[in-house]
């Protein structure tokens, strides 16, 4: 796991050595330096040392000097890819690095050797030959990639920082990415929070030519639902699911160095453990939990019955207001663009308290969206019955009768469900999902800008996911959405920020291609039964896990900062009225305010840490 960042056209070694020195927590072993200045040619590598540890410095160069590259992330199916390229006649110099299998496969298969790859990557190969760069992500952008073109330069790198320690550097922040933000508590790819700098979309790769061409961007992949029934048994696909996960945890322990596993105590983290358990046998496997003193959002009970029963080496840590404040300056420093979900201040926690021990960690991450894990599939269906037979009329007197419900900051509260639910149903059915987890509604980020934005432009990329599923039910595109922007460039974003601040590896076994693939294919009625989500999945590990944590009620890794926020110790600075009228209404207790504060509070810290030129 690395950092990478470089550049075609102006700008010398300094401007590498400064960009690459910028994403020093991500990659704080080693550093490498690829530099042809007669050809405007740089790439600059930071390593965090996980494979072949005596072999796989970067950049990596071909034997014929023709091909450099620089690559973040692991490649599960390395060795197999190796042997097949051996069989083609490649020489490989190093013991097992999946960096050269890179560039041999490169050299023999194109673009089209990202449909083999198996794993999580953002990488950079410089062809001389064919005087081009390109780039990739992997298919469900774990790991990020930003770049920019301006005044005949293109330059790239695994974070914002970087970029911007680059000289010809955008260096404002970009308004609709901030009406974005807003109202989807993330900033959707291809945007970013600067104007001018743009996130590579998952499953995207950009080819471009040294000459100073504009790049050509295109999808090799997509997360594509196509329901099939089998025939098979449902006890069939269950144990099937299993094996398949099996597999996708085995490829993921291995490591040249120590290893854990995240737990929670839920069924995905849990799920990961037990297969980990019977995978590592000679070797006592060691859990990572972060709880909370306030106790409807505690989990480490359920993590603490989990380990006792795998047996792991477990370690607990709690959080409460005072670590929050002790945490966020560390945060906020490192912090490269603006994230919505305050759920980043524990899961840095998690980080830092498992870097102590491990430099990989397993993680669940990917299970709620692949198999309909969240509170919002469960809703689905009385939604669709509401809005076709509840009158528009009394929908709003619904509202203002909710409104009137006490505020609660506890986890996952009925009456936090019942306003939000409320609130998307004021909409089409492609806004529904997007306005519930947002941070504001539409009519209120109109009242953003002075020349405000059309619910289409704001929306479009969870409409044009909605859309991508034309004919399906609601199930199915509720997924779509989950998958293509909430996974994206909510928990992967923020998984890749938390842990890579803490030089810490997170991989997610549930984002395997194999899992992504059966669930693809898996029709909706074995993820969402009636009010039971991830059906099939529950079915698949009742033999490795106990009912009363296969079935008990999701909590979710929610943060208190609704109640923090009425403490005044976090707050944004009030600087336009609706934000005062808003905060002013939390503060009293009449409305719960928590996202929206929550997140003009980062976008604050974000611009003043950064010294970008934009709106407050």
């Amino acid at each position: 796991m690395c950092g990478i960042a470089g550049f075609l056209g102006a700008g010398g070694s300094e401007d590498l050595h400064r960009m690459t020195r910028r994403l020093t927590h991500r990659g704080p072993d080693a550093e490498g330096f690829f530099e042809k200045p007669d050809s405007g040619v740089f790439l600059g590598h930071r390593r965090l040392s996980i494979i072949d540890l005596a072999c796989g410095s970067q950049p990596m160069i071909s034997a014929d000097g023709q091909l450099a590259i620089v690559f973040n992330g692991e490649i599960y199916n390395h060795s197999e890819l190796r042997a097949q390229l051996v069989a083609k006649g490649r020489v490989f110099v190093t013991d097992h690095s999946d960096t050269e299998v890179l560039l041999h496969g490169w050299r023999e298969w194109g673009a089209a050797m990202l449909d083999r790859l198996n794993g999580m990557w953002a990488f950079a190969i410089h062809d001389a030959r064919a005087r081009c760069l390109f780039l990739a992500r992997d298919r469900f952008g774990k790991k990020p990639l930003y770049y920019f073109q301006r005044c005949g330069t293109f330059a790239f790198a695994s974070e914002l920082t970087a970029l911007l320690a680059h000289p010809l550097a955008p260096r404002n922040s970009s308004e609709i990415a901030r009406v974005k933000f807003l109202a989807h508590a993330l900033i959707p790819a291809p945007h970013s929070a600067i104007e001018g700098i743009y996130k590579l979309p998952a499953a995207h790769h950009l080819t471009l030519s040294s000459e100073g061409n504009p790049p050509r961007i295109s999808r090799y992949w997509r997360y594509a639902l196509e329901p099939e029934e089998s025939g098979k048994s449902e006890l069939v696909l269950a144990a099937e699911l299993l094996d398949i996960l099996d597999r996708a945890t085995r490829r993921r322990l291995v490591a040249d160095v120590p290893l854990g596993i995240f737990l929670s105590g839920g069924l995905d983290s849990s799920t990961i453990a037990a297969l980990a358990t019977r995978s590592l046998q000679d070797r006592k496997l060691q859990t990572f939990t972060i709880g909370f003193r306030e106790p409807s959002f505690d989990e480490s009970a359920f993590a603490a019955q989990v380990a006792d029963i795998l047996k792991s080496e477990h370690h607990v840590d709690l959080m409460d207001l005072d670590g929050a404040m002790d945490a966020l300056p560390c945060i906020f420093d490192l912090l490269d663009e603006p994230q919505g979900d305050a759920s980043l201040l524990p899961t840095w926690l998690l980080c830092r308290f498992a870097r102590r021990h491990v430099t990989v960690a397993l993680s669940g991450d990917g299970g709620d969206e692949l198999f309909a894990g969240y509170d919002p599939f469960r809703a689905l269906h009385l939604a669709g019955l509401y809005s076709n037979f509840v009158p528009r009329p009394l929908h709003k007197a619904l509202r203002l009768l909710a409104a009137r419900l006490p505020v609660s900051h506890a986890n996952l509260s009925l009456e936090f469900k019942i306003k939000r639910t409320l609130r998307g149903l004021d909409h089409p059915s492609r806004l529904w999902n997007p306005v519930w987890l947002g941070a504001l509604e539409p009519s209120d980020l109109a009242r953003l800008t002075e020349s405000p934005m059309s619910v289409e432009e704001i929306y479009s990329e969870a409409i044009e996911a909605w859309d991508s599923c034309a004919g399906k039910n609601l199930v199915d595109r509720t997924l779509q959405f989950y998958t293509e922007i909430y996974l994206q460039d909510g928990i992967l974003a923020k998984a890749d920020r938390a842990s890579m601040m803490n030089s810490l590896e997170v991989r997610s076994p549930f984002l395997d291609i194999e899992v992504a693939n059966f669930a693809r294919r898996l029709p909706h009625h074995y993820k969402l039964r009636g009010k039971v989500t991830k059906y099939l999945l529950k079915r698949a590990v009742e033999p490795i896990l106990p009912d009363d944590i296969i079935y008990r009620r999701k909590k979710g890794f929610g943060t208190p900062v609704g109640s923090w926020l009425r403490t005044g110790r976090i707050a944004p600075a009030v600087n336009y009225p609706m934000l005062q009228e808003k905060l002013g209404a939390h503060l009293d207790g009449r409305t719960d305010e928590r996202l929206f504060l929550w997140c003009e509070y980062v976008w604050q810290q974000w611009l003043e840490r950064r010294q970008i030129d934009g709106i407050l």
